[in-house]
């Protein structure tokens, strides 16, 4: 298989051991679960506002897919994490900012008890391109 990793300084660094991005095989792009990190500052975005945590964590996953050479066109699956599940519409509006509903990828969207640096939102995404 053939692999490549995908960085970029648009985005926040990794915290810990993985990348923000893996290619496989030239056109599977597996994009990490992205939080409301400014890329500049490490600061997060939007404490206590959902609404524009998300906007921040969908400009992050925006920035590692142009980095991979895709666009929101080309993911084909989602994972959103909520802290609180209350937070659904509001994370589902700014979402839909970004995915044409009649070609959006498929999605989970799931409670957790904890995210990263106690976040409201974390999402991940696959594209093919």
């Amino acid at each position: 298989m053939n692999k490549k990793v995908i960085n970029t300084e648009q985005a926040p660094a990794p915290v810990g051991p993985y990348n923000q991005a893996i290619v496989a095989s030239g056109q599977m792009v597996f994009v990490a679960g992205q939080i409301a990190l400014d890329p500049k500052t490490g600061a997060i975005v939007g404490t206590g506002d959902v609404t524009k945590q998300t906007e921040q964590v969908m400009a992050n996953l925006q920035a590692i897919l142009a980095a991979a050479g895709a666009k929101f066109e080309d993911v084909v699956k989602t994972t959103v994490f909520l802290a609180d599940m209350n937070d659904f519409a509001a994370m589902n509006a700014i979402y839909a900012k970004y995915f044409d509903e009649a070609t959006a990828p498929a999605r989970a969207c799931v409670q957790v008890s904890r995210l990263p640096k106690d976040v409201l939102v974390e999402i991940d995404c696959i594209a093919v391109v």
